[in-house]
């Protein structure tokens, strides 16, 4: 029971880490104005943590989502989220336009 216990603490402490990665109680995070701002920045501020827990590249995820997003059939939405857009999409990852311009 001490073992199971202390893998559950161990893993909790990871996801801490990630999350704690993005300072929120900077200046910049303190308002967001709204509760509906700060509903959306809590929402990116997760999908980064998550990306980092599936060892995505945060920018190389979101650039590749949010052109996506608009062609992809909405029964498939799931595919979208970090975990299973490594496995459908991290091969070949749509690009920014900047991407090819700073090379």
């Amino acid at each position: 029971m001490t073992r199971v216990r202390s893998q559950c603490f161990q893993a909790l402490n990871e996801v801490g880490h990630y999350e704690q990665a993005i300072a929120t109680g900077r200046k910049n995070w303190i308002f967001c104005w709204t509760e509906v701002g700060a509903k959306h920045a809590g929402i990116v501020q997760s999908l980064i943590a998550t990306c980092r827990l599936q060892g995505i590249d945060p920018y190389t995820y979101l650039v590749d989502v949010l052109q996506r997003v608009g062609q992809h059939p909405a029964s498939r939405v799931a595919e979208l989220t970090p975990r299973l857009w490594k496995s459908t999409f991290a091969d070949n990852p749509l690009r920014s336009d900047l991407h090819t311009s700073t090379k």
